[in-house]
C-alpha cells in the first residue's frame, strides 16, 4: 500500500524530472539554433540584403541599403555584415547590425569597392578597390571595426579583384585579374611576400579550413587553380562549368563548391582528388555561394540577369549529402532583383538577440512544456 509520503515523494520527483527535461531542451534549443543567410541584391529602386532563416528556409526580413548591394562578408561573431556598393558610382561599404537588421554605419573606402573580407579576429575589414577615375585599382582599404573608419591601405597588384584570409589571419591572398596572378600578403608588414601565376582572369578566392590550400576561380579559362600555401605554387587545375563565378569550401575541407553562371549549375570538387564529383543544376545565372557551419546546406544566389520573370530571382538550397536542390527561396512580396552575393553567419549562441534563437524543429521550449504537462498527467492516472 502506497503511503501519503510516498505519493508526495513521487509527485516531487516527477516535477523535478519535468523541470530538468525542460531546462535541457531550452539549452539545447539555444545552443543549436540555426544561422542566418544574408543575400545581397541590387534591388528595384534601391539595393537590399535579404535575411533567410536557414532552419526553415523562409525569409526573415529585408534590409534596405542606399546603393547596389554587391559582395558581402560577415564577422566571426555573426554580429556585423559588411556589404559593398557595387553600383560603380559609390565608394561606400554598408555595415549591418544583425541584432536589429539595420544599417548602422556607412564607410567611405576611397575607391569603388569590389571584394570584402573580415579577419579572423573580427577587428579589421579589408576591401579591394576597383580601377576608376579616383583610384588605380591596385589597393586594399583597411577598416577598423571598432570605429568604422579606414586606418590604412595596401598597394597590391594589377586590377585586384577579391581577397581571402588564411585561417590564422597572418596572410591575405588577393586575385589580380590583369596579370593572372594572386598576391600573398603578410598582414603584419603589409608587404607582398609571393606572387603565384594561376589561370586566365582570376576573380574569386577561398582558403581551406586548415590553411594548406587556396582555391582560385579563373573565369577566363573555366578552371579552379589549387595553390599549395606551403610552397606558394599551383598543384592542380580543375575544369568546372562555363563562367565560374563564386567559390566556397566546406567546413571540413572535403569539398569545394563552384557556381557557374553560364552553365546554370554548381560544380562540386573533391578536395582530396581535385576532381569534379557532382554537377548540380540550380537556378538561372548563379553567382554567390555559401555553406552553413554544419556543412549540411549550400545556398546559391541565382541572379537571373537575363530573365524578365522576377520569380527567377531566387536562392537555391542544396543538400550536401544528396547533392540535390531541396528548396528554393523566393521573396514573394519583395523582389530580390539580381541576387549576387550570399554569406552565412555562425550558429546562434546564448547571449545573442533573442529574436535570432530558433528552436530545434518540433521541439525546444514548446516541446519541453508539453513533456512536463504529459508527465504530470500520467502521474495523476
Amino acid at each position: 500500500m502506497t503511503t501519503t509520503n510516498e505519493v508526495r515523494r513521487q509527485h516531487i520527483l516527477t516535477r523535478i524530472l519535468g523541470i530538468a527535461i525542460l531546462m535541457v531542451l531550452i539549452l539545447v534549443s539555444i545552443a543549436g539554433a540555426a544561422p542566418f543567410a544574408y543575400v545581397t541584391s541590387i534591388g528595384v529602386h534601391t539595393g537590399a540584403v535579404f535575411v533567410i532563416d536557414t532552419a526553415t528556409d523562409n525569409l526573415k526580413t529585408v534590409v534596405p541599403v542606399e546603393g547596389w548591394a554587391g559582395e558581402a562578408a560577415i564577422n566571426p561573431a555573426g554580429t556585423k555584415v559588411y556589404v559593398t556598393d557595387s553600383s560603380g558610382f559609390s565608394t561606400n561599404i554598408f555595415v549591418i547590425d544583425t541584432a536589429t537588421n539595420t544599417v548602422n554605419a556607412v564607410v567611405d573606402v576611397g575607391g569603388y569597392p569590389v571584394g570584402v573580407a573580415v579577419n579572423p579576429k573580427g577587428s579589421r575589414v579589408y576591401v579591394t578597390r576597383r580601377c576608376s577615375s579616383v583610384d588605380d585599382g591596385n589597393n586594399v582599404s583597411i577598416i577598423d571595426t571598432s570605429t568604422n573608419t579606414v586606418i590604412d591601405s595596401i598597394n597590391v597588384g594589377l586590377n585586384i579583384y577579391n581577397i581571402a584570409f588564411s585561417p590564422d589571419g597572418k596572410k591575405i591572398y588577393a586575385t589580380n585579374n590583369r596579370n593572372n596572378t594572386i598576391s600573398v600578403i603578410d598582414v603584419t608588414t603589409k608587404k607582398i611576400i609571393a606572387s603565384v601565376h594561376v589561370g586566365d582572369y582570376p576573380t574569386e578566392i577561398a582558403t581551406s579550413p586548415d590553411g594548406n590550400k587556396v582555391y582560385v576561380i579563373n573565369s577566363g579559362s573555366n578552371t579552379v587553380s589549387v595553390v599549395d600555401t606551403a610552397i606558394n605554387n599551383v598543384t592542380g587545375n580543375v575544369s568546372v562549368g562555363e563562367g565560374p563565378s563564386d567559390i566556397a569550401v566546406s567546413p571540413d575541407g572535403t569539398n569545394v563548391y563552384v557556381t557557374n553562371w553560364r552553365s546554370n549549375n554548381v560544380s562540386v570538387i573533391n578536395a582530396a582528388t581535385n576532381t569534379v564529383i557532382a554537377t548540380i543544376p540550380v537556378g538561372l545565372t548563379p553567382f554567390g555561394v555559401a555553406i552553413t557551419p554544419d556543412g549540411k546546406k549550400v545556398y546559391v544566389a541565382n541572379s537571373a540577369i537575363y530573365s524578365s520573370d522576377y520569380e527567377d530571382n531566387n536562392v537555391s538550397v542544396i543538400d550536401t549529402v544528396t547533392n540535390k536542390v531541396t528548396a528554393t527561396v523566393n521573396t514573394r512580396k519583395y523582389t530580390m532583383n539580381c541576387p549576387t552575393g550570399v554569406v552565412i553567419g555562425p550558429s546562434v549562441k546564448d547571449g545573442n538577440d533573442s529574436s535570432k534563437i530558433n528552436s530545434i524543429p518540433g521541439f525546444g521550449l514548446l516541446g519541453g512544456l508539453v513533456c512536463l504537462f504529459l508527465v504530470q498527467r500520467l502521474r495523476k492516472k
